[in-house]
């Protein structure tokens, strides 16, 4: 990728986007999910994460209402990380990521926190050719982390 004289900083998204190959060798394949043994060896979900919430808010029902909004929100959060980088619209997607990594760790969500990190890292680097593994695994552990966090703290389904 040739590096471009009007960014601010490496991974800038507009300088991303300029050295993307579009096509379907790069997103929209069907891929099958295989699970990672190095993101597993990572907690699904870690409680002290809610806990430290709690203690930093000073309020004891904020951190488990963050956690059943991010819960309820898991469908939306997951399209449109998925439909951002499908559109190969870069800004969207490393946006999404980024908000995906953020609040996966603030409800201990080690695992997609993780995978979330990864996608955003690959995103910025202009290679699109792992996001579609990178979102099977972040469909997979999201969900897993979502019933995680209904079954430990008894939130409601969606």
């Amino acid at each position: 990728m040739a590096a471009s004289t009007s960014s601010t900083h490496p991974g800038d998204p507009a300088e991303v986007a300029a050295g993307l190959s579009t096509g379907a060798d790069t997103v929209g394949l069907p891929v099958t999910p295989v699970r990672d043994p190095a993101v597993e060896m990572l907690p699904l979900l870690e409680p002290a994460a809610l806990e430290a919430l709690t203690e930093d808010t000073g309020a004891p029902g904020m951190a488990l209402q963050f956690a059943r909004d991010f819960a309820g929100l898991w469908d939306q959060r997951h399209a449109r990380l998925r439909n951002s980088v499908e559109q190969e619209d870069l800004t969207m997607a490393i946006d999404a990521a980024i908000s995906l990594k953020v609040t996966s760790a603030l409800v201990g969500g080690s695992r997609l926190a993780h995978l979330a990190h990864t996608l955003d890292t690959a995103l910025r680097q202009g290679n699109l050719r792992e996001a579609p593994t990178l979102l099977a695994l972040i469909a997979i552990h999201g969900h897993d982390t979502i019933a995680e966090l209904r079954r430990q703290h008894d939130l409601p389904s969606a």
